[in-house]
């Protein structure tokens, strides 16, 4: 069986029944293969993309989220009798939230006080107490919000720090990296993801070279401070992550904000995949890297499903 025949007959793993917690659920997500928008390129270059969405907060964020609270169970540092705090103005919020109301833990969040009104409603469906911060701050001061509740009342909480918990990576390290090796047989020889928290890219980059020292880990980020690709951070004028390796990427591609709309509607009108914005910068750097190829098997990440940018003016260009 061709790879690309194994991969288009892919089922839901026989983890996901009846009986199990919502977090039991969580991963081995379907590759898929781009078909149509990767026309141009030579037969020699395949294109695949990992449906996070699939996952059941929605988006990859669920990864690491579970990794961070599984871990600090074990630990100790998260009991019934703490709240669970963070700061994240969209996914992983989500996925705290949903962990959280599944397991009885208290959850409270800080986040912008734009945040996406999906967002909000879908953390206030599952109880989280949120905190909002000024919008000019971005997310930047929701993570300062956050460390100063902490600091306050540190006895009351558990911190769960996505951008410097190594938590984070680990779950795409045990997890992500793992299923893209064997869903490609080995065969994968690019992997590009973006630079949010850079847990997906450094986890996931981290198993793959351990597979295989030749494969190439490219990274991206906004080409702009001021940009609308959420869950994104332009590392040279934002809060670097404590997990990012600025040494693990071979290279990194700036994408525009404009290029990953374009990119979102094609995926939609062109392969039936109605994936988010950070997917279509995704699939842009994707086809940016394979338009410089002869021959490759490239793999990136689709971290969420397009049905919260709806609303987004961008629809009616």
């Amino acid at each position: 069986m061709t790879i690309a025949r194994e991969l288009s007959t892919i089922s839901p793993p026989a983890s996901r029944s009846i009986g199990k917690g919502v977090w039991q659920t969580i991963g081995n997500t379907p590759l898929l293969q781009l078909r149509r928008v990767t026309d141009h390129l030579s037969d020699d270059i395949t294109v695949y993309a990992k449906a996070e969405w699939m996952n059941p907060g929605g988006s990859v964020k669920d990864r690491p989220a579970w990794n961070i609270i599984r871990k600090a169970e074990q630990r100790g540092e998260l009991t019934p009798e703490k709240i669970l705090l963070d700061a994240s103005s969209g996914n992983t919020a989500i996925a705290y939230a949903m962990i959280g109301a599944a397991k009885g833990y208290s959850v409270r969040l800080c986040l912008p006080e734009n945040a996406d009104k999906y967002v909000v409603r879908t953390l206030q469906a599952y109880g989280a107490d949120l905190v909002f911060t000024p919008a000019s701050e971005g997310s930047d001061g929701a993570i300062r919000k956050a460390r100063a509740l902490h600091d306050a009342g540190p006895g009351r909480y558990f911190y769960a720090d996505q951008y410097n918990n190594p938590a984070n990576w680990q779950a795409h390290y045990e997890t992500t990296g793992k299923e893209i090796w064997q869903q490609t047989e080995g065969r994968v020889t690019h992997f590009i993801a973006g630079l949010g928290t850079s847990g997906t890219f450094t986890g996931t980059g981290r198993r793959l070279r351990e597979y295989d020292d030749d494969i190439r880990l490219i990274s991206f980020q906004p080409e702009s401070p001021l940009h609308g690709l959420e869950g994104l951070k332009h590392m040279e004028t934002a809060i670097v992550p404590g997990i990012y390796d600025p040494g693990l990427a071979d290279s990194n591609f700036w994408i525009s904000t404009e290029r990953a709309q374009e990119t979102m509607k094609r995926l939609a009108s062109e392969e039936g995949i109605f994936a988010g914005l950070s997917a279509g910068a995704a699939v842009r750097a994707s086809l940016d890297v394979a338009e410089q190829l002869s021959r490759g098997r490239i793999v990136t990440i689709l971290p969420d499903s397009g049905g919260r940018y709806v609303t987004q003016s961008f629809w009616e260009e």
